[in-house]
């Protein structure tokens, strides 16, 4: 099957709507590193100053929810509405990361119960996949926000693929915008991995910040492999040398980018009851262990 028959190409008018112009930086919780740092051809493309654990975007009001930890019970006008996420893909993409991108959204639809399709005029809360500049990178929202909400994901280059190197880096973000934090900004992340302040940029301890105890709860063990997990040398001095993040038990890597895990795939199904159904939970556990071989 066609990748672009199943998911149509439109053509939209793509004047991008006031909701999206939002403030995306919280200029009062976050400093900005040395401009040498950012021209840094190394640096991780989800690794941006000014915005939460690096790719996070939020409003004012979000911060005061996220630095606590949002509970999904609590803030459930942030989950997709009959797990149906509209989407736009900007006509600024080249072909190939168009495409990519449709690719992603048919694999996440395929794995999880979240069922992707084209916006059309009557959808008012949708995400918008578009190259975004100030900052650039590969970054979302956390859940559904409301309106139209973007979810950054900067093109190749001449010298790297940034977003595009691999459909990882899209799954990633878009786990976000379902809802979806960090792996290691749970609450008992301390019993698992070591943090090396003395290894991180001035002025980014704040993205190593964990959510609260009493408003999370976890239903999987940790998840050193998560497509969520920061990687060892994110937010480094030295992204060479010095890591900021290692697992406490020896020989084991934290984060990549190359795909769900199972857990991942899990925890995606879960937050939107699609385990809540044994039938339905048999379906979709089935279909997520498939992530182990």
């Amino acid at each position: 099957m066609n990748v672009v028959d199943t998911f149509p190409r439109k053509k939209y008018n793509f004047n991008v709507p006031c909701e999206v112009k939002r403030t995306v930086l919280n200029p009062m919780a976050y400093s900005m590193v040395h401009l040498d740092w950012l021209m840094n051809s190394r640096q991780d493309p989800e690794v941006r100053p000014g915005l939460y654990q690096g790719d996070i975007a939020m409003t004012n009001e979000d911060y005061n929810y996220l630095r606590v930890g949002l509970r999904w019970d609590v803030f459930s006008n942030r989950m997709w509405k009959n797990r149906i996420v509209p989407y736009v893909i900007s006509p600024l993409y080249r072909a190939p990361e168009y495409i990519k991108i449709l690719k992603t959204l048919i694999y996440l639809k395929s794995m999880t119960c979240i069922n992707f399709v084209p916006r059309d005029k009557f959808a008012r809360d949708y995400i918008i996949f578009e190259p975004t500049h100030n900052p650039d990178g590969c970054w979302s929202y956390i859940g559904k926000i409301g309106g139209a909400q973007l979810v950054s994901l900067e093109p190749p280059d001449n010298i790297k693929q940034n977003c595009f190197n691999g459909q990882g880096f899209i799954i990633h973000e878009v786990l976000h915008a379902l809802g979806i934090f960090h792996e290691q900004s749970r609450a008992d992340r301390d019993n698992f991995v070591n943090i090396h302040y003395e290894n991180i940029i001035p002025g980014e301890l704040v993205n190593f910040r964990k959510e609260s105890l009493e408003n999370t709860t976890y239903s999987y063990e940790y998840d050193y492999h998560s497509i969520m997990h920061y990687g060892s040398f994110s937010f480094s001095i030295d992204r060479l040398r010095k890591p900021t993040i290692t697992s406490k038990i020896p020989g084991i890597t934290v984060g990549q980018r190359e795909n769900m895990t199972k857990t991942d795939c899990l925890k995606v199904n879960k937050l939107y009851g699609c385990l809540d159904d044994p039938s339905e939970a048999k379906k979709w556990n089935a279909i997520c262990s498939t992530l182990e071989i």
